[in-house]
This record gives C-alpha cells, sequence and structure tokens, in this order.
C-alpha cells in the first residue's frame, strides 16, 4: 500500500517513525469503500463504514474518521432538506478536523476542512446550497505514486 513517507509526519509513530494505525487503516479495504462511497455522495453508506472504522479506532486517527462521518452525515440532512441536523453535523465534523494534520489516512484534509466551511457558512445564512460542490476526500500520492 503506502510507503513510510506517505504517512503523516505529526502523528504519533511507533518502529521506524511509522504510525502503526493509520498502517493498519490505510491497508484496510473498508477505508478504500468508504472513502469511493463518499467520493461518489453515498452518504449513509460511508457514514457506516467510516462508523465501523471509527469503532476500532483508539488513536488519532479516531477524530480524523469521526470527522469525516459526521461531514458525510451532514450532506445527508443537507440533501433531505434538514438543514438544522446538516448545519449541527457538519459543524461537529469540522470541529474534530481542525487540529488534525493537513494529511491523514492519505487524504487531504486541508481541502475538506475548506470545503466544509464553505458548506458550514452557506448553511448558516441560509444560502441556496445547490450551487456549492460537494465535500471531497482527495487521495494524495505518495512518492513513487503509491497512496
Amino acid at each position: 500500500m503506502g510507503s513510510a513517507e506517505a504517512i503523516d509526519p505529526a502523528l504519533p509513530t511507533g518502529r521506524a517513525g511509522v504510525d502503526t494505525e493509520e498502517l493498519g487503516l490505510l491497508a484496510d479495504p473498508r477505508l478504500a469503500v468508504a472513502i469511493d462511497q463518499f467520493n461518489a455522495g453515498d452518504w449513509y453508506g460511508c457514514h457506516d463504514g467510516f462508523e465501523e472504522l471509527w469503532h476500532e479506532t483508539a488513536g488519532l486517527c479516531r477524530p480524523v474518521l469521526q470527522g469525516i462521518l459526521q461531514i458525510a452525515v451532514g450532506q445527508l440532512h443537507a440533501e433531505r432538506g434538514n438543514r438544522r441536523g446538516a448545519t449541527i453535523l457538519t459543524g461537529e465534523g469540522l470541529g474534530r478536523l481542525t487540529s488534525a494534520p493537513d494529511r491523514a489516512l492519505g487524504l487531504d484534509l486541508l481541502a475538506l476542512r475548506q470545503t466544509a466551511r464553505t458548506w458550514l457558512k452557506a448553511l448558516q445564512e441560509g444560502t441556496p446550497l445547490d450551487e456549492l460542490p460537494p465535500p471531497v476526500l482527495a487521495r494524495l500520492q505518495a512518492p513513487g505514486g503509491d497512496l
């Protein structure tokens, strides 16, 4: 899967400077499925995948997974016309990701936070949402093209 250089240096490390929890998550096929579901707008499906991984995680990846799944549920609420629920979940998800590094789990969390802030502002201001691009989990390329 990914090389040691692809793992975020801000996360706690085990042997050889590699975060073993993050490595385990990157090797878990359920993470790739959940990311693909998120990027396809399958908010309910990806929520289930991220939640399952979140329940099995205890380290610094845990709030990252929870933040991502809360943003997904926020999108589901927005899709169903529940602006209040969308605002709450998007805000909570963004809050969890605020202290996360800009990259984790092979993902560009900086871009996700920026998109979530745009959504949160629109939700809070009552702005129409149909023109906003949905959040995306952009995969980062590691040296050599691996994740």
